[in-house]
């Protein structure tokens, strides 16, 4: 099989010293924010405990991050954007939800999504970083509902806005979902086979949507009882 890349976008230009070592930076501090998280609790450290951590001025933190929480949150938007471009990758005729599904299976390691798990479990009775979460994941509904539109542009009728926003809205909702589902099942486990299950309940929410949420039923109990009366 052959895959065409005539309609492909141009590769973007390698990116220069200072980008890299911007992109350092700001790795480095939410390394720092994550590791601080992990050892004292969500609400128990300052920029300045992160920027002393990461080696950096406090002024220098605020070039990248206007606070502890959007630090913290910038893992849940690195997993998204990831996601998302996987999702941009897929092939322009391919249904959208087949695209977020093989969008998600593109992110084959299971310790792809550790540190978004890890957030998640350390995270949960944190108010402020719920709200930071919640904003990461209205970013990643609003490029997905982007994604959708350019795809949607030259097909009559797909680009229908209630349709787009309601898709991606949808795409998100059943990611939550998922988290949700793992947390609940196995809590602060980020074994291997743990994350496994967390990326396998990613896959199984976008089949659930793409299914219609039409889910296995078992045997309905009227027609035992029609026999036997």
């Amino acid at each position: 099989m052959t895959t065409s890349v005539s309609s492909a976008a141009p590769s973007p230009a390698s990116p220069s010293r200072r980008e890299l070592n911007k992109a350092a930076t700001r790795q480095a501090i939410t390394d720092a924010a994550l590791s601080l998280l992990r050892s004292r609790g969500p609400g128990s450290f300052t920029v300045e405990d992160i920027a002393d951590a990461a080696g950096i001025s406090r002024r220098t933190f605020f070039n990248y991050f206007s606070s502890t929480d959007a630090a913290l949150a910038s893992v849940t938007h690195g997993f998204l954007d990831n996601a998302i471009q996987q999702f941009r990758l897929r092939p322009a005729q391919e249904p959208i939800l087949q695209s977020a599904q093989a969008a998600l299976m593109a992110l084959a390691d299971p310790m792809t999504v550790a540190p978004l798990a890890e957030l998640f479990t350390l995270t949960q009775q944190s108010t402020l970083m719920a709200h930071s979460e919640l904003e990461a994941w209205d970013h990643c509904r609003e490029q997905i509902t982007a994604v959708a539109r350019e795809r949607a542009a030259g097909t009559p009728g797909a680009d229908d806005e209630l349709y787009l926003r309601a898709l991606a809205g949808s795409v998100i909702s059943c990611g939550k979902a998922a988290m949700e589902v793992w947390f609940t099942r196995r809590g602060a486990d980020l074994s291997p086979a743990s994350l496994a299950e967390l990326r396998q309940l990613l896959i199984d929410a976008m089949a659930l949507l793409g299914s219609g949420f039409t889910a296995v039923q078992p045997p309905s109990p009227s027609h035992s009882d029609s026999r036997s009366s």
